[in-house]
């Protein structure tokens, strides 16, 4: 493992042992006890999109990890004035000890890979979300005590974090049932993927993809850089919510996560998101645990 650029680079053993080491190091902190294994080490944390927990659970992660992490953002690197990313890359990893980014194209953060020399941690672009979905399978672990076995059903758009879902769902042994618009689904290459090694459904129908699943989870109709789209997608992605009647048809002590942040009314009803709050709020604190696992595993042994 060199890099964290999608979870379909990882085998469903590597996933388990970045989750493994997220506990530990959750039960570390959380017990007081210190774990500087990245002592002396620098992370560079390039930011296209704004955030709240990426930024704060990276930057937290780095300083309890012993090392120093730098806010990079785009608007303040040469990068956002028309540098190659080849070119800001090189030069960084002569600076840093690895580098997330949060950025629109997947194809940026390949690049990075192919041309740095220094691990690469994909903090979210508009195919994929890794970070998130190891925190997500984290959550559901500490709260189903496995993986293999359990439906996770995801409602809403088909986006960068169904993608992830779908990857991280099947590779450890879970059933997958997504609900989506037409004209929304997730990547093709995945949902072919996901239908050729495990169990993956696609409907229009939320009732029928939450039927019995053990997991429900949902994100915003409209991603950052949809903006513009948002009355429209809030058109196109009525009905596509969790409620009582989606909770009524899936297991009886289904668990509800979403990636946050929410807009209630809109993906998830109030009550429903107030209900479940111990598990949304316990998965946004995994971030940080699941990520000090990513990068203790990529930045440890690097000379």
């Amino acid at each position: 493992m060199k890099h964290l650029l999608r979870l379909g680079d990882l085998s469903g053993e590597e996933i388990i042992e970045l989750l493994n080491l997220a506990d530990q190091l959750k039960y570390e902190r959380r017990n007081g006890i210190p774990h500087p294994h990245l002592a002396g080490k620098t992370l560079g944390m390039i930011f296209r999109k704004s955030s709240t927990r990426t930024r704060v659970s990276f930057e937290v992660g780095m300083y309890e990890l012993g090392g120093m992490a730098l806010f990079l953002s785009s608007n303040d690197l040469q990068i956002g004035r028309g540098e190659d990313t080849a070119d800001t890359i090189r030069v960084l990893s002569r600076y840093l000890d690895g580098i997330m980014i949060r950025t629109f194209a997947q194809s940026e953060v390949e690049e990075m890979a192919a041309t740095g020399s220094i691990p690469i941690i994909n903090g979210l672009t508009d195919y994929c979300h890794p970070c998130q979905v190891l925190a997500d399978l984290m959550t559901i672990r500490e709260r189903k005590r496995s993986l293999a076995g359990l439906k996770l059903c995801f409602i809403g758009d088909g986006n960068n974090m169904a993608n992830s879902l779908i990857v991280g769902g099947i590779k450890t042994g879970m059933a997958v049932s997504v609900a989506c618009p037409s004209g929304h689904k997730p990547d093709a290459e995945i949902a072919a993927w996901a239908a050729s090694n495990g169990s993956y459904t696609c409907t229009e129908n939320v009732l029928e993809a939450a039927a019995g699943a053990d997991v429900l989870y949902t994100d915003v109709w409209a991603s950052m850089g949809q903006e513009d789209e948002a009355a429209e997608r809030r058109r196109l992605f009525a009905g596509y919510q969790i409620n009582r009647d989606v909770l009524g048809a899936a297991a009886s002590d289904a668990m509800v996560l979403h990636c946050l942040p929410a807009h209630k009314g809109e993906e998830i009803t109030q009550d429903v998101f107030d209900a479940h709050t111990d598990e949304i709020f316990e998965e946004a604190e995994n971030r940080l645990h699941a990520q000090k696992a990513v990068m203790v595993r990529l930045m440890k042994n690097k000379a």
